[in-house]
């Protein structure tokens, strides 16, 4: 008997509108967005908030950045395009990646890698434990009712998967039944070493984890490296410098 796979009942599907191409799983929830015109612009400002972690770390040659769910290839082309990272991309869906090839000018480039398998696999694979510096985690299926890998256990392998130092990011929905255990479960898996940015879009919430040396950054030296990331990325990190002061008060340092 023919066993259906997780992924057959998410078919991707296509709209556009001014300019900007939207990749769907078949219903009105966007999984992904491209600006034809500029495809390695991040076109929603979630995607652009899962580079927040360009706010502690700068990337190498030598650096390798994992993302979790391909979407429609946004933060692949922006980080191809942007650093000199080597990236790994896991989806479990290959009728993503191809309507991505088709339509959303993936890259080929000796620098990416897409591994089709589940995420909660993936991470535990051999090769990935303590490989990472960036994990950009954007896990949803077709009804986008929260995360579809949310488990503790999850968290913790990409923990495994972060390098010595190392930044998680995660897309979650902030008005959402499933933030509560996610944030728990984040903070379980990363030691209570956790930053919010403010809730964006339809209520998109980006959160960072920290893995490695804890960090005491003074209000000037954050704000020195969100202007340093304006400049060199084109991302608004004035902005999340500031959302994230916000949640320390007036304290002249942030300590995670």
């Amino acid at each position: 008997m023919f066993e259906a796979q997780p992924w057959q009942a998410d078919e991707p599907t296509l709209s556009e509108l001014g300019g900007v191409r939207y990749l769907h799983f078949g219903t009105e929830w966007v999984q992904g967005a491209m600006r034809v015109g500029k495809p390695n612009e991040l076109v929603l400002a979630y995607t652009q908030q899962m580079m927040a972690w360009l706010l502690f770390l700068e990337p190498s040659k030598q650096d390798e950045i994992g993302i979790m769910g391909l979407g429609a290839g946004s933060l692949l082309r922006f980080t191809l395009k942007n650093t000199q990272a080597s990236v790994e991309t896991v989806e479990w869906n290959p009728q993503v990646t191809a309507i991505c090839r088709a339509y959303f000018r993936l890259p080929d480039n000796r620098r990416s890698v897409i591994d089709h398998c589940d995420a909660a696999i993936w991470v535990k694979k051999r090769h990935n434990i303590g490989r990472f510096m960036a994990l950009m985690v954007d896990l949803y299926d077709a009804q986008a009712q929260g995360p579809v890998r949310d488990s503790l256990e999850f968290y913790q392998g990409c923990y495994g998967a972060l390098g010595d130092v190392g930044i998680m990011t995660v897309n979650l929905f902030g008005d959402h039944t499933s933030f509560p255990p996610n944030i728990d479960n984040i903070r379980k898996a990363f030691a209570g070493r956790v930053l919010e940015l403010p809730e964006i879009d339809a209520g998109n919430r980006i959160v960072l984890a920290f893995k490695g040396p804890l960090l005491n950054i003074s209000t000037q030296q954050l704000l020195d490296r969100a202007a340093a990331v304006e400049t060199r990325y084109g991302l608004p990190g004035g902005r999340w410098a500031r959302a994230l002061l916000a949640q320390h008060g007036a304290a002249s340092k942030v300590a995670i």
